[in-house]
């Protein structure tokens, strides 16, 4: 890219963040995720989107998951136990900051587990360690193997609600939760990476599901994994969301994005095509 193979260059997608290039001339952004504020920290020149920046494939089908049992996963109980809270984020996000708060939310809804991506090597075995260490049974930790990816999306039909990680957020796994129909919970920080799952859930609608810090994550995560009535209105709003909001219109998310691209090809004088 440093030998401008295009007149004009834009960071989208490829990278959650400035580049620090004077090659790349914009970044493709929107409101939320990249706001005024965060501005001064890159080097190119801001194009905001109407929705949000990222689009997703609308097309899929989200199939039936094999049993509970077979995912290791408990049945629900009568008394409301059984709550699957998820975090499908590859096991490097998973830093010490985040599994705390995840293991307080396992301490404070008896009988939940949490369900999580598999990953490399030991990192299994040690996140059940640090679980142990920290006075949860390790069991309460399940793992889903990679999958192809009609057979992991299924799999959000099993989980009550997707408890996401921080600094670096669920981006596209975030979009595939929600288009699963499963809400996703997180803390917006102050960099583009930290703000993707914030972008999302602004778009549909659900502001409420974007939490101030880890206290409000915490409590938040408790209060719907203790309240099955409460998590069961909060999947109806983001159903109806799926499907009354922008978020997942791709035909208006490709004019919008036609029509960016357009505008500046006319500021700097090409004409568009």
């Amino acid at each position: 890219l440093a030998m401008r193979p295009a007149p004009l260059q834009v960071n989208w997608l490829a990278y959650p963040g400035t580049s620090g290039a004077p090659w790349i001339d914009y970044v493709l952004a929107d409101g939320f995720v990249l706001p005024p504020a965060l501005e001064a920290a890159f080097s190119e020149k801001v194009l905001r989107l109407p929705r949000a920046f990222q689009p997703s494939d609308n097309t899929r089908i989200v199939e039936e998951p094999p049993s509970r049992q077979d995912c290791g996963l408990p049945e629900h109980g009568a008394d409301g136990s059984g709550v699957v809270f998820c975090c499908f984020n590859n096991s490097y996000k998973l830093n010490p900051r985040s599994v705390a708060r995840l293991l307080e939310v396992l301490r404070g809804v008896p009988g939940s587990v949490l369900w999580l991506l598999s990953g490399p090597g030991l990192a299994d075995e040690r996140l059940r360690e640090v679980a142990r260490l920290q006075g949860i049974e390790p069991a309460r930790l399940a793992f889903m193997p990679k999958l192809p990816h009609p057979q992991y999306l299924a799999r959000y039909r099993h989980a009550d609600l997707f408890l996401d990680t921080h600094p670096y957020n669920a981006h596209t796994t975030a979009s595939d939760a929600l288009w699963a129909g499963c809400p996703v919970l997180t803390t917006p920080g102050a960099t583009f990476a930290a703000r993707v799952a914030g972008s999302l859930n602004h778009h549909l609608g659900l502001d409420d599901m974007n939490v101030a810090d880890d206290a409000a994550f915490i409590a938040t995560a408790i209060r719907l994994g203790n309240d099955p009535a409460a998590l069961g209105d909060l999947r109806q709003r983001l159903a109806a969301a799926r499907h009354d909001s922008g978020l997942f219109d791709m035909a208006g998310f490709a004019a919008d994005f036609a029509g960016t691209l357009q505008s500046v090809a006319r500021q700097h004088g090409w004409q568009a095509i």
